[in-house]
């Protein structure tokens, strides 16, 4: 049986088809992912990009896609109607054949330690990767949303599951990492 995972990445982009479509397309990059869907929606400034593949690649791809959101957005004028709190919001693994909703949850981590050593971004883990229960709902995470999270530093409640609390990346904002199952 083909083990294969789907990661979904939202960025705080929808209105700049060159910014969202070349930050979906980094997932590429890595052998063995096929990008199945970019999604953009300019009300809420935010696309949706869904990819696929083994477990053994879909963190690098993910981490691509992190990395140039990092690089092409710029959260301090960001607006749009959508809930959110960094250049790439969210980054949900959805366990699809031959894996465990576990095992992604174990995907999560990774990258979140990943993202946090690599890039210098804070990063939560929420859902069925959360490290304390209120963390398993993402609305919890997502409180206060970017504008909020500079005033988080210092308190232990916000301390990022991944990241240096005393560093801020204004830039970027933060991400939530996580582990669900296919939402309907």
């Amino acid at each position: 049986m083909n083990r294969i995972v789907e990661c979904v990445p939202n960025i705080s982009n929808g209105t700049h088809p060159e910014i969202y479509n070349t930050v979906a397309k980094a997932c590429e990059k890595i052998p063995g992912v096929k990008l199945l869907d970019v999604d953009p929606g300019r009300a809420t400034n935010r696309t949706v990009i869904t990819f696929a593949g083994a477990p053994e690649v879909i963190v690098d791809a993910a981490f691509e896609v992190i990395k140039l959101a990092k690089e092409m957005i710029d959260m301090r004028g960001h607006t749009g109607e959508h809930a959110r709190m960094g250049a790439c919001d969210v980054c949900p693994f959805v366990p699809v054949s031959g894996v465990t909703l576990e095992d992604c949850a174990e995907l999560a981590r990774k990258l979140g330690k990943r993202v946090a050593e690599e890039l210098g971004v804070w990063a939560y883990l929420y859902e069925a990767a959360a490290s304390k229960p209120e963390w398993k709902s993402l609305t919890n995470v997502r409180m206060g949303e970017y504008e909020g999270l500079e005033a988080r530093m210092g308190k232990p409640e916000w301390k990022p599951d991944f990241g240096d609390f005393t560093k801020f990346d204004p830039k970027f904002g933060a991400v939530a990492i996580g582990s669900r199952k296919f939402l309907v």
